[in-house]
């Protein structure tokens, strides 16, 4: 299976330190980047975007590619490929698929993330963000 994905992030208000998005999906009870399944034929980073909008309400402008992820997902290989993303302007509004986001410090973000693999893009994040 072929998924793309953002760890999505801005600028708080109070500093300018980042901030990033995480969805929590009712479905699994879990936290994670937004990200989500492509379309036959669509290219990687379009979906990415694409999810990031369909999952958070926000556009988003893409930075570095992240590590790519694979693992199993109900039996099946599973590959995520990753962007940063900055958010844009957009508001939430909650579905079936995600009832909720929540805007966090790296660490709280780190710390919320269901899957431990997900927590070492939050750090590829940084990294990238400390090389523009």
């Amino acid at each position: 299976m072929r998924a793309a994905g953002c760890v999505l992030w801005r600028r708080s208000a109070a500093g300018g330190a980042p901030e990033i998005c995480l969805v929590h999906r009712p479905k699994y009870d879990d936290w994670s980047h937004p990200k989500g399944k492509l379309k036959p034929g669509e290219d990687p980073l379009s979906g990415a975007l694409r999810e990031v909008e369909e999952e958070t309400g926000h556009t988003a402008t893409p930075g570095a590619e992240l590590p790519t992820l694979r693992y199993l997902a109900n039996g099946r290989p599973k590959e995520v490929r990753y962007w940063a993303a900055e958010a844009g302007p957009g508001t939430f509004v909650p579905t079936d698929e995600v009832d909720r986001i929540a805007w966090l410090p790296p660490s709280a973000a780190r710390d919320r993330l269901t899957q431990p693999r997900d927590r070492d893009l939050v750090d590829e994040l940084l990294a990238a963000l400390r090389d523009v």
